[in-house]
């Protein structure tokens, strides 16, 4: 069992590092936010489709799984269309830095997802995370817009992980990926079709961006994807949301290598950045400990019985 957790934080930090670079596709794509997050999710959904086909894996499910799923694809095509439209905005580093408040947003939520009081230092570590903010609000003004958008992807990343953890004990990964997936697409769908945007210029790119859209769709989508949801039987939610905040720290290093001055960004930036960020994990370190300490009370308690 402690090898199947630590396999799967391994692989779940690899999954990280490719999220840290979908951003930097984000960035070096061409068209829209809502058109890249469009042919995202259907070509994932595709390549899913035919590999459940080609491994002969029901899609079967009942009405009330179906129901969430939905729910939750639209939830995660919403966190897509905000986060790369921060991008765009903004920067990929001004994105990336707002997704570090995902864990904090979480433990915001979790009390009423889980039913469980709220921990004092949570308080605490909530104040600190808003003093990273307003150094980053104070310095970088000229992305308040970004920074905002940012903050709702943030949000609802945090939501999607709470409501995902609780179907990727019960059901398969690859299932709950497509479902989600192909929903999230045709959820835009109805949205572009409705607003009359589907038109000739919609399907000519660059030959550049259907090669970071492939990429972006089967490497930082269906595999990343996949295996995210498959690793959630292994690790908490809380746990997978500390773990993302490390998305930030490779995908500004990867921008900045990649994208070069665009996105150097000053240093009360950076200032807040960490602060958001060492506070994620010191709530998390503090986390552990406290459910240690239950379990061992658990544990003296059937031991005495």
């Amino acid at each position: 069992m402690r090898n199947d957790n630590l396999k799967s934080y391994l692989h779940l930090h690899f999954i990280v590092f490719i999220w840290g670079f979908t951003a930097v596709l984000g960035a070096l794509i061409s068209i829209g936010a809502t058109e890249l997050v469009w042919y995202r999710m259907l070509i994932a959904s595709a390549v899913l489709f035919l590999y459940i086909k080609f491994k002969g894996i029901s899609l079967k499910a009942n009405r009330k799984t179906q129901l969430g799923l939905t729910v939750a694809g639209i939830i995660i095509a919403l966190h897509w269309l905000t986060f790369f439209g921060a991008v765009k905005i903004s920067n990929v580093s001004i994105t990336l830095a707002m997704m570090s408040t995902g864990a904090f947003f979480t433990s915001i939520l979790e009390p009423i997802f889980y039913k469980r009081k709220v921990i004092w230092y949570e308080i605490i570590f909530g104040l600190l995370v808003i003093c990273g903010l307003y150094l980053i609000f104070e310095v970088e003004t000229r992305y308040t817009e970004g920074i905002i958008v940012a903050l709702i992807s943030a949000l609802l990343s945090a939501v999607f992980t709470l409501i995902n953890g609780k179907y990727a004990q019960k059901h398969n990964p690859i299932v709950i990926s497509f479902y989600e997936l192909f929903t999230g697409a045709l959820f835009i769908t109805l949205f572009l079709a409705f607003t009359a945007r589907f038109d000739a210029e919609f399907f000519q790119l660059k030959q550049l961006d259907w090669l970071y859209l492939v990429i972006l769709a089967t490497v930082c989508t269906a595999y990343a994807f996949f295996a995210s949801v498959k690793v959630m039987k292994h690790l908490t939610p809380y746990t997978i949301m500390l773990t993302t905040n490390m998305e930030p720290v490779y995908g500004i290093i990867l921008a900045f290598l990649i994208l070069g001055d665009a996105e150097q960004m000053n240093t009360g930036f950076y200032l807040g950045a960490i602060l958001i960020l060492c506070t994620v994990i010191l709530n998390g370190i503090l986390k552990n400990a406290r459910k240690r300490k239950t379990d061992r009370s658990l544990r003296v308690v059937k031991t005495i019985e």
